[in-house]
């Protein structure tokens, strides 16, 4: 044993981000290890690692004891006191028993058990590092595509894309550069696994948090997101000074906010509207580009039904109901959206002037970039 192995394992560590003292214990686990496997020894032993000079010792601990049971683990009194007068019954006499040629074998070993502590250790670093980074997005690389997974290099590690978390407008290809939403970070026997999203709605709130200065110092806040993966989003907005126009800032001057995102997303629509409060103010908000005549609300079922102008029918409820599904998710209220004429014939709605709401600076049926 020498120097340049302490030397060795200290720059180990610094490369490697892992504390000495654990390589050391790894170490020196090692080193009883091999005593026991290579000298069939079942003693009681400990290894001394002396860094300054490069020693190391393997010293048998024996317990003293007044009647001895194992002559491996115990010492008797007697025969204690002619190596020191002064010891006493219950004390643990250690005696070096380095054998002449251990070094080489514990070289071999201690050469495998560092190497999977070291192995263990970077792994642990690596899940300290992303577990803090869960629900947050990073930039990463395609390395590879199969039928299952798309695996994107974060840097020290390789996340998982499954395929229910692809966005179904994109395609995947190697060495492409691409924003992922991590989900989930898990510690297993193989390593850090991380798992990613390109179709989570909390990739739409990130990339807001990230283009909108009001978002990200706390002035606008996103109340919910609703979201169908590359093809239309809606979120809310909410602003407590009066002063402040959370929709126009999450727009951004002549749209170029919001179509950053859109140009992230690969041309997803998406809808920016103004939380509320108020039930009737908030549904008809959601349920923009459309206009709404009047929204009936059932408090107890958490339930409203929306009458729209006979022409504004099929826009409120969207292709395939999409409009009124994403609607729904994002206040949490159930809809049922009816005509005005399907409103009168059922007795629930007597005409009269439209309900004033606010007209959304952006959605996904008008173009604000031409």
């Amino acid at each position: 044993m020498s120097k340049e192995l302490f030397e060795a394992i200290q720059y180990l560590g610094k490369e490697k981000g892992i504390d000495k003292d654990v390589l050391i214990d790894a170490l020196e686990a090692a080193l009883i290890s091999a005593y026991k496997k290579n000298f069939k020894s079942a003693t009681n032993v400990r290894v001394d690692l002396n860094e300054e000079t490069g020693s190391m010792r393997v010293l048998s601990r024996k317990e003293i004891v007044e009647d001895v049971e194992d002559s491996q683990q115990q010492m008797d009194l007697d025969e204690a006191k002619q190596l020191d007068p002064n010891y006493e019954i219950g004390d643990v006499v250690e005696l070096e028993v380095t054998p002449r040629d251990f070094g080489r074998i514990a070289a071999q070993a201690a050469k495998q058990v560092v190497t999977q502590r070291v192995r263990e250790a970077e792994r642990g670093v690596i899940f300290n590092e992303y577990i803090d980074r869960e629900e947050d997005i990073m930039n990463g690389i395609i390395q590879r595509v199969d039928p299952r997974f798309v695996y994107v290099n974060l840097g020290k590690v390789e996340a998982k894309l499954a395929e229910a978390e692809q966005m179904p407008t994109e395609s995947y290809n190697v060495h492409d550069r691409i924003k992922v939403f991590v989900t989930k970070v898990e510690n297993t026997n193989k390593g850090p696994q991380i798992f990613v999203s390109r179709s989570h709605p909390g990739l739409l709130k990130r990339l807001f948090e990230m283009e909108v200065p009001e978002i990200y110092d706390g002035t606008v806040e996103i109340r919910s997101v609703a979201r169908e993966a590359g093809d239309r989003s809606k979120i809310s907005v909410y602003a407590e000074d009066p002063e402040v126009d959370p929709v126009g800032s999450c727009v951004g001057q002549k749209g170029q906010r919001v179509q950053t995102i859109v140009t992230e997303l690969k041309g997803e629509k998406i809808d920016i509207v103004e939380f509320s409060e108020d039930p009737v103010v908030y549904v008809s908000n959601a349920l923009s580009p459309s206009k709404v005549t009047e929204v009936l609300v059932k408090e107890e079922e958490k339930a409203t039904t929306v009458i729209v102008p006979d022409n504004q029918l099929s826009l409120a409820i969207g292709k395939r109901g999409q409009n009124a599904r994403l609607a729904a998710k994002l206040t949490g209220w159930k809809i049922d959206i009816k005509s005005e004429t399907e409103a009168k014939e059922a007795g629930i709605f007597t005409e009269k002037a439209p309900t004033e709401v606010q007209e959304p600076l952006f959605d996904a049926d008008e173009d604000l970039f031409d």
